[in-house]
């Protein structure tokens, strides 16, 4: 497997690797990543589909990635995902991927079409006071010494990260500031998460800094993820054939590791530095001359469907994918009547549970218990709140300044209740959310990041609410008079809570090899794929990133012969960088800033230097010194 980048290996084909009508491959889950890999297998290894087996323990697919109508509950949103137009896997899925709406047209087809009519922006970031604009004005109210954390954060090396908490890098100078209350709850950090994570996001997202504040950003699907991804995906591959085997659990996958004389495939995972990642971009595979990887295989698979436990023998022929862990695991879902409660015990049989027998057998493996040894650090939860009538709609459209029945673009992402004791945030992304929704509701999603602490209107922690509990909260955010909520929470709305214990456990404090590479040194017949799973450069808790190590670990163990796109390289756009350093301080040139009398003579002499230059000319349009 190796990088490219540009449109000269995007916009082609691989020719089929030799052997592939003699391979079978077996999938754990049916999230995204899972169904990626399904997809490379069918695409471009060019698998036939009846020898790929997809194994869901559930009923449906989709994994994080949901939105369903639950008889007996209502509309049920999870969670949300938000995109951006450099996701460069995720539409080399969707470009061949047909519409279910049209298969005339692709996904990316569709998805290009309503982001380019509909654009996304939000006219009211956050509030407080109860309903009442709090004024952000699209500022990062930064100060120059929370720049300089910003910087130093930004600047250091991965290594240097590991283990470390963000609070290690900010404090209160950054954490007090509107950019932490647009980071935070954009993108679900909490101050005790991974300085690496964190490092990671500002260098991925630099071409966006000056794009968080309204979200322009951003683009949304035009239905829930689960109709705008999930089910176009599906259809796709059972029209190609691939087997899919719902209420089917996989027990455990089992190992041989070492012996033998068959192919070891040398690493390529995020342990490479700069020199080893320009031999992958180049197509070789980064070897260490030192050292000959153990030869790892997966030698069983073990499921339980609905006619028992199944044993399958594996050969160097049969491909395994494996989801290890999972962000919604132990998810508990309450009703409008009824709290979610919280589960945090890893019972057998879940992801965890699988990821921590398989662990156990190579260090290469990951050590899953990282990430998971306090859930009170990585839980947050949700609600779908779904209006009933016309009594909700206008305190809605007050906020947002828009007619949330328009079927375009209503809040253009999260608004922030910045004075809310459980930090809740709400989204009404285009509505109707649902294809067969009636056309008088809309659906809410609402979380709080802190679940454990007093409402202000409902002194009850988040976590021990009902759905009408949580709704009556919101309303009272939004402003509904006192004498009015209870009522308007408990007629003319439905409210589904949800807790997710787990939901940041790919946040927490980290270092190499706490995820495994999506292939392992010396793996010859499997792979990790999903938010758990390590590859280069790239940030969890996005689509793409899931899909990334689907592909990775597909072209890998199938040697595919073409590119996998890099992650979009911002981050060596000294254009970019200019515009996100100004962009961090308001607008105000860097030659304003509060400085030492060092960085004052260098700003001095940057200024010499570069007079009369192309070089001058590029810093004035980007801000960085004053324009005249």
């Amino acid at each position: 497997m190796y990088y490219s980048a540009g449109n000269y290996e995007a916009f082609a084909h691989p020719q089929k690797p030799e052997g592939m009508e003699h391979k079978q491959a077996y999938i754990v889950g049916t999230g995204l990543a899972a169904l990626t890999a399904a997809f490379y297998l069918v695409r471009d290894a060019q698998i036939p589909g009846k020898h790929v087996h997809i194994f869901e323990k559930d009923s449906l697919p989709g994994g994080a990635l949901d939105g369903a109508y639950i008889p007996g509950k209502g509309y049920v949103m999870r969670g949300g995902r938000e995109m951006d137009n450099h996701f460069e896997v995720m539409w080399d899925v969707f470009r061949d991927v047909p519409s279910i709406m049209d298969s005339k047209h692709s996904m990316l087809d569709e998805y290009y079409w309503l982001n380019k009519e509909d654009p996304n922006y939000s006219k009211c970031r956050a509030t407080r006071s109860r309903g009442q604009d709090a004024h952000t004005d699209n500022k990062f109210n930064l100060s120059d010494k929370a720049c300089k954390e910003i910087l130093d954060l930004y600047l250091a090396t991965e290594e240097e990260t590991y283990n470390k908490k963000i609070t290690d890098y900010f404090d209160d100078e950054v954490l007090t500031s509107n950019f932490w209350l647009y980071w935070r709850t954009m993108f679900a950090f909490e101050n005790w998460h991974s300085a690496t994570e964190m490092r990671r996001y500002l260098h991925r997202f630099i071409h966006h800094i000056g794009g968080l504040p309204n979200f322009s950003a951003l683009r949304f699907t035009r239905y829930n993820q689960y109709e705008s991804m999930i089910l176009p995906l599906v259809k796709y591959l059972k029209h190609a054939g691939v087997q899919f085997h719902y209420n089917t659990k996989v027990d455990d996958v089992t190992f041989k590791i070492g012996g033998g004389d068959g192919p070891v495939r040398p690493n390529t995972g995020t342990g490479m530095d700069e020199i080893q990642r320009a031999q992958a971009e180049n197509g070789a595979f980064p070897r260490n001359p030192l050292s000959t990887p153990v030869k790892k295989m997966a030698d069983t698979f073990v499921y339980t469907g609905k006619k028992g436990q199944h044993t399958v023998q594996l050969t160097e022929d049969d491909f395994v994918f494996i989801t290890n862990g999972g962000c919604v695991e132990n998810t508990t879902e309450g009703d409008q009547h009824t709290a979610a409660g919280f589960n945090d015990t890893i019972k057998p049989g879940n992801g965890w549970d699988m990821w921590r027998r398989i662990a156990k057998v190579d260090p290469s493996f990951g050590h899953p218990d990282k990430f998971i040894y306090d859930p009170q650090k990585t839980k947050w939860m949700s609600a779908t709140v779904t209006t009933l009538d016309m009594e909700i709609p206008p305190y809605i459209e007050r906020i947002c300044q828009r007619d949330p029945f328009s079927g375009h673009t209503v809040t253009g992402g999260i608004v922030t209740v910045e004075d809310s004791n459980w930090l809740m945030s709400w989204t009404v992304n285009r509505q109707q959310q649902f294809r067969k929704q009636p056309k008088d509701q809309i659906s809410v999603w609402v979380y709080g990041l802190f679940p454990d602490k007093p409402g202000n209107y409902v002194r009850k922690p988040m976590q021990e609410c009902t759905g009408e509990e949580i709704c009556e909260e919101w309303l009272y955010h939004l402003g509904v008079p006192d004498d009015q909520i209870k009522e308007l929470a408990e007629k003319h709305a439905n409210s589904v809570p949800v807790m997710l214990p787990f939901i940041d456990a790919f946040f927490m404090p980290r270092e190499a090899g706490d995820r495994p590479d999506v292939v392992p040194d010396g793996a010859v017949n499997f792979a990790f794929i999903g938010e758990f799973a390590e590859t280069a450069r790239d940030t969890i808790f996005t689509t793409e990133y899931s899909m990334r190590t689907g592909m990775e670990a597909v072209y890998t163990l199938c040697n595919v012969d073409r590119g996998v796109p890099e992650v979009w390289n911002s981050e060596y756009d000294v254009r970019d960088m200019m515009n996100a350093a100004v962009k961090l301080r308001d607008g105000q040139p860097i030659t304003t800033m509060d400085a030492n009398l060092f960085e004052k003579a260098a700003f001095h002499a940057l200024i010499k230097e570069t007079s009369g230059t192309e070089v001058e000319q590029m810093l004035k349009v980007f801000g960085v010194l004053p324009r005249e």
